[in-house]
């Protein structure tokens, strides 16, 4: 069975950092690119970041440049987002999703809350 678990989230204050997890099993993670992918209340699904399968490439949205990494640990089957100086309209419910052929998404996460407030 497939399963991405995320965990890291709660609650931040503006200026503050989290570090999100996600533990894949039940499929051969270094051969997956994974994306973090967040929805923000009311809104619809947005990409943060995408690494390659061996971790060489990855990919950010401008807004997140410079303030989110994102990596992974193939040995531990697991995938990371360190987020630093987060701000209010961060507040989502962030994903991990696995990448499969033609850049579709064909595992997600059951997803993990960050809510940035004073």
């Amino acid at each position: 069975e497939v399963q991405l678990v995320e965990s890291g989230g709660g609650l931040v204050q503006p200026g503050g950092s989290l570090r999100l997890s996600c533990a894949a099993s039940g499929f051969t993670f270094s051969n997956n690119g994974m994306s973090w992918v967040r929805q923000a209340p009311g809104k619809g699904l947005e990409l943060v970041s995408t690494i390659a399968p061996d971790g060489s490439s990855t990919f950010y949205i401008d807004s997140v440049k410079g303030r989110f990494t994102i990596s992974r640990d193939n040995a531990k089957n697991t995938l990371y987002l360190q987020m630093t100086s987060l701000k209010t309209e961060e507040t989502a419910v962030y994903y991990c999703a696995a990448l499969g052929v033609a850049w579709s998404y064909i595992y997600w996460g059951q997803g993990t809350r960050v809510n940035v407030s004073s």
